[in-house]
């Protein structure tokens, strides 16, 4: 099956909110300009919103329905942390997430502090004094931020202390007008995507006979943490969550163990113990039904994604995980297909629009 090549669904509005969105920072633990800049994209689009203790967002359509479905993605992104900050004014870090060190060396950061943003960068030692045969890879004990201070009294002076955040500097850009690329699009993209998702509904001007939740997690990159606690307040009965996944026909990528996914041949249906098998075909039939092209994984005791935390919470969530493929995860070149976000949009919308009101979706009955 062809992907489908209909009139796109996003404007020139859709591109501006992208373009901020992914331009910002949102930091595991530190997610808040990320969230004010999405749910002010929501609010025209939604009856309501919420924000809880920690700062997941959620805008909600039909509020008052006792019948809840969520569509989910995570808001936070990886970085760092100042860890230890030696005499001599270097910064060493600890991990925020799943932090690449291999990544690291040359690149350019900011580090967040209540004065401002610090600008700094990953310094390493030049090729010409290193040694070959005998080079040291870089590792957590030995990569460094350097901020142009000659102690640490003026580091502290800076405002950079432990416990400042760190993320890389680097904005959106397209590749051959074919794939967006950047930072953080895991999985700020996914934010994106139900956002459109809202705007459709209420363009289109869709009634649905459910509540729908337009959740935007934080912390889910130190434990489905957001996910977890957002899914116990709202207690939903369907959770339709959308993340990344790895693209693994690049170079050095393994199939074998990974599974045959790739950019532009659409969004890809995780097989999983947390993925409840009617609401799976229930999105299968949609996107047959819409000629959206998809992909199929399988994802051996869990998924890795909030869909496990959605799944498992209170006495059972039905819940499914619609992925984005996606190359050089945790990088700052993580890049996917702009087809394959609008795809995923289209699959996401018109599910949505396929659960009926009080949806039994248990697989024995």
């Amino acid at each position: 099956m062809k992907n489908s090549k209909s009139k796109s669904v996003l404007n020139p509005n859709s591109k501006k909110f992208l373009y901020e969105y992914l331009n910002n920072t949102s930091p595991t633990g530190f997610e808040s300009s990320g969230q004010k800049i999405w749910l002010n994209y929501l609010k025209p689009y939604i009856d309501d919103y919420l924000i809880d203790t920690y700062g997941t967002a959620v805008g909600i359509i039909n509020p008052k329905a006792e019948y809840k479905v969520v569509i989910e993605a995570h808001a936070d992104e990886i970085s760092w942390f100042v860890h230890y900050i030696t005499k001599e004014g270097y910064i060493y870090v600890c991990r925020n997430g799943g932090s690449d060190h291999q990544i690291a060396p040359s690149k350019r950061v900011n580090i967040h502090t209540e004065k401002g943003i610090v600008k700094g960068v990953f310094g390493w030692p030049a090729i010409h004094v290193r040694e070959p045969g005998k080079e040291e890879a870089p590792t957590l004990k030995n990569i460094f931020i350097d901020i142009g201070c000659k102690n640490d009294k003026e580091v502290e002076e800076m405002g950079v202390h432990v416990g400042c955040v760190i993320t890389y500097e680097d904005e959106l850009m397209e590749l051959n007008n074919r794939y967006y690329t950047g930072r953080a699009l895991d999985n700020r993209i996914g934010g994106f995507m139900i956002a459109e998702v809202a705007r459709l509904l209420k363009e289109n001007r869709d009634k649905l006979p459910f509540g729908l939740y337009i959740v935007n997690s934080v912390q889910e990159e130190v434990g489905l943490n957001g996910a977890t606690m957002i899914s116990r307040k709202i207690k939903p009965n369907v959770a339709i969550v959308t993340d990344v996944c790895h693209d693994t026909n690049t170079p050095m990528m393994n199939k074998i163990s990974s599974g045959n996914t790739a950019c532009g041949n659409g969004p890809v249906l995780s097989y999983a113990p947390a993925v409840q098998n009617n609401l799976l075909k229930l999105i299968i039939n949609t996107a047959e039904k819409n000629k959206i092209s998809f992909q199929r994984l399988a994802s051996p005791r869990s998924t890795g994604t909030d869909t496990d935390a959605f799944a498992y919470s209170a006495d059972g969530v039905a819940s499914a995980l619609i992925s984005l493929p996606l190359r050089y995860m945790h990088t700052t070149v993580e890049t996917v297909s702009k087809n394959d976000v609008e795809e995923v949009i289209k699959l996401i919308y018109h599910s949505i629009k396929s659960i009926k009101n009080n949806h039994d979706f248990r697989y024995i009955k």
